[in-house]
């Protein structure tokens, strides 16, 4: 199959569906962590739509050549958030499962570290790929053949800040002039 390219309006569609599908399921949760960096957007949307806190668990697997080579991963220390205490009820999202061994291993991590709060959990992504070693509890598109997905924010990790200030130069000496 060849690569899955994802406009904007069709990334911010596909985290509507899936806040959709989680609707329709009735579950209630108190509580969204969202992995960083993939599902640092579906988090936030979520959780201005759900009006429940959101915690953030930074995580990296991947680099190489334009950051599509799997590595070894690791893990932020501790969450961010801005409750006192972890919600019983928590929905963990993602863009993405992939491997699927990154949300295999934070689900350990999170019963290791908050366990003895967390009385459910369940998973959220907006693309499962076949190869996963773990189904999510919610997804919006089963991807088969495992493409490459070219999502909207890929050219920030291919560019520069240098070359961004040189693109916005242009365009303000473009705009002066007219």
């Amino acid at each position: 199959m060849p690569d899955l390219y994802v406009s904007w309006e069709d990334y911010h569609h596909t985290i509507e569906r899936l806040a959709v599908k989680v609707h329709q399921s009735n579950w209630q949760f108190n509580q969204i962590i969202c992995l960083a960096k993939g599902g640092l957007r579906v988090g936030d949307i979520l959780s201005r739509l759900y009006d429940v806190p959101l915690a953030i668990l930074s995580t990296a697997s991947y680099g190489g050549s334009n950051n599509q080579s799997r590595g070894s991963l690791v893990f932020s220390h501790d969450l961010t958030k801005t409750t006192a205490n972890l919600g019983s009820h928590i929905l963990l999202v993602d863009d993405l499962v992939d491997s699927g061994v990154t949300l295999k291993k934070t689900l350990d991590w999170l019963d290791r570290k908050y366990g003895f709060y967390i009385e459910e959990v369940r998973t959220a992504v907006l693309w499962y790929k076949h190869c996963s070693v773990i189904t999510p509890d919610y997804y919006v598109d089963y991807l088969q053949d495992d493409p490459w997905i070219h999502q909207p924010f890929e050219p920030y990790e291919q560019m520069s800040i240098a070359e961004l200030v040189t693109i916005h130069t242009a365009k303000s000496d473009d705009w002066s002039s007219k």
